[in-house]
């Protein structure tokens, strides 16, 4: 059981100074506990995480700089700077910058499951489908295209 300690991640930072490169994005964990994991994402224009299912967590985005086009349960959607994305565990979900510049966002799960563990076998994996196979490993569901 991972329990979550009293202090602060600096700006910038991962805990421990780790910084994740998955398929084109920078995530970096900024807190993990048995209930919550939370991690900071930079998204480069063009890049995406196609449709996919929680099948056991809460998951939420607070936008932090930019815009986010957005597929949540079937409908097309955008978010904002400061708006706060909820997607709830089993509804399906995609998230793609197609803005023309960065997205950063604070993204955070509920209960933190396996996912900073999915994170770590999918670094600097370069094979999409690789990265489905894995992920399907880690109680994440991504689905075929419509």
């Amino acid at each position: 059981m991972t329990v979550m300690e009293a202090g602060i991640t600096p700006a910038g930072e991962g805990v421990d100074g780790v910084v994740w490169s998955i398929l084109g994005q920078t995530y970096k964990p900024k807190q993990e506990s048995e209930s919550c994991f939370t991690f900071e994402t930079l998204f480069p224009h063009g890049t995406f995480v196609p449709p996919h299912i929680h099948a056991a967590q809460d998951e939420f985005i607070y936008m932090l700089e930019g815009t986010f086009d957005l597929v949540l349960d079937g409908r097309k959607a955008q978010a904002v700077t400061g708006d706060l994305i909820h997607m709830p565990m089993g509804i399906p979900h995609g998230i793609f910058n197609n803005s023309g510049k960065d997205v950063k966002a604070l993204f955070w799960v509920s209960p933190a499951r396996s996912l900073r563990q999915l994170f770590e076998k999918i670094h600097n994996v370069a094979d999409p489908a690789e990265v489905v196979r894995l992920a399907a490993q880690y109680e994440v569901e991504f689905l075929p295209p419509p």
